[in-house]
């Protein structure tokens, strides 16, 4: 026991945080209780469940794929919009300072393509950010204006059929804080409603009510001083397979009571609620094989959001906290471990100095006192 029980290892699993296109120029509003509406396109935003798998593949947030082959009208149908090019100005209504324009480009050259085969009539844009008097404005705001219903919409756009529908210049919004390819995806699919695409309708890549959004480049978890919403955490405690239950819940809340003091580099403001729930924010289990690796004692293992969609976890939803064949006393240090890497300390000379090359005896000992 004494040459497994000080060995460790960590995974951390790295989880996508989907954010649902809906919109409503067609029947469907995809949000949580309401009811569906109809007649403006808008795209909205919700968080997906997020699973519990060791390295699950996340959506790639990428320019959208060749379209789906099937057109939605005739050739020959006559633009609401008339021969000329349709004049695009664009707002940066939330002054962020970012370069909108070549976003703005990317999805009129898209329609400019297509259009004639989807809907039915060749389209041309002038983007003109600055012109006086446009045919339609682009602006990007930092929360789409109400939008038929559509809640935290990520854009919205009037779905325009015929030409008498048309009061120059027609809006679409566009929330911030999108990636660029996030972003001319919600461009690509408002652009399409003023040309009479609903959500029914081909390219179903653009015109679909559920995609994939990604946020802006934010830090990775690794680089937060603390990787979590909060300070206040759930923890379940399976003790049933411990070869000692009750000494085993007493050595877990012998690290919950350390954390709950505020010891040296951590959050002095951390508290622990215990439930009887495995979805529970930190999970300590017995295991008899390791999750992580043939011959570890302990394993932690960390899953979160991966908003931006670069692979790694920018914010931790839970830590699991699994103890292979540990003896009873040695279970609260290697709980304690695996916290202080949970709350951000992920090198060794970072943790509580209880933590830092502790021996057999001091791992067995009351270091928490």
């Amino acid at each position: 026991m004494s040459n497994r029980s000080s060995r460790r290892v960590g995974v951390t699993a790295a989880l996508a945080l989907v954010l649902v296109l809906s919109g409503c120029a067609g029947p469907i509003v995809d949000v949580p209780g309401a009811d569906p509406t109809t007649s403006r396109g808008g795209v909205g935003t919700t968080g997906s469940a997020v699973t519990d798998s060791p390295m699950p593949d996340a959506p790639q947030a990428t320019s959208p794929a060749e379209p789906s082959p099937t057109p939605t009208a005739a050739p020959g149908r006559e633009s609401p919009w008339g021969a000329d090019p349709i004049v695009v100005a664009v707002a940066d209504a939330a002054g962020t300072g970012r370069e909108w324009t070549p976003l703005v480009r990317e999805a009129a050259a898209y329609w400019e393509e297509r259009a004639e085969r989807f809907a039915g009539y060749p389209v041309e844009y002038e983007i003109r950010p600055d012109a006086s008097n446009p045919d339609l404005v682009v602006e990007f705001v930092d929360a789409v204006p109400e939008c038929d219903g559509a809640a935290d919409a990520a854009g919205c756009a009037p779905l325009i059929e015929d030409r008498r529908q048309i009061d120059r210049p027609e809006t679409v919004s566009v929330r911030t804080g999108f990636s660029d390819d996030s972003t001319v995806l919600v461009l690509e699919h408002e652009l399409g409603h003023t040309l009479g695409l609903t959500h029914e309708d081909a390219p179903a890549d653009v015109m679909a009510s559920r995609s994939v959004l990604y946020t802006e480049p934010l830090p990775d978890a690794t680089e937060r001083a603390f990787p979590w919403d909060d300070a206040e955490f759930t923890v379940y405690v399976d003790a049933a397979n411990a070869s000692d239950p009750d000494a085993f819940r007493r050595q877990v809340r012998h690290a919950l009571t350390y954390y709950e003091d505020g010891p040296p580099g951590m959050p002095t403001n951390l508290s622990f609620t215990t439930v009887d729930s495995a979805a529970a924010e930190i999970v300590v289990r017995p295991v008899e094989t390791s999750p992580c690796g043939g011959g570890a004692a302990s394993c932690g293992r960390t899953a979160g959001w991966d908003p931006d969609g670069d692979g790694a976890i920018e914010t931790y939803s839970q830590l699991r906290v699994s103890l292979v064949d540990l003896d009873a006393d040695a279970v609260g240090w290697h709980v304690g471990y695996w916290m202080a890497h949970g709350f951000g300390a992920e090198a060794d000379a970072e943790k509580p100095p209880p933590f830092r090359d502790a021996s057999y005896e001091e791992i067995r000992s009351e270091w928490w006192a």
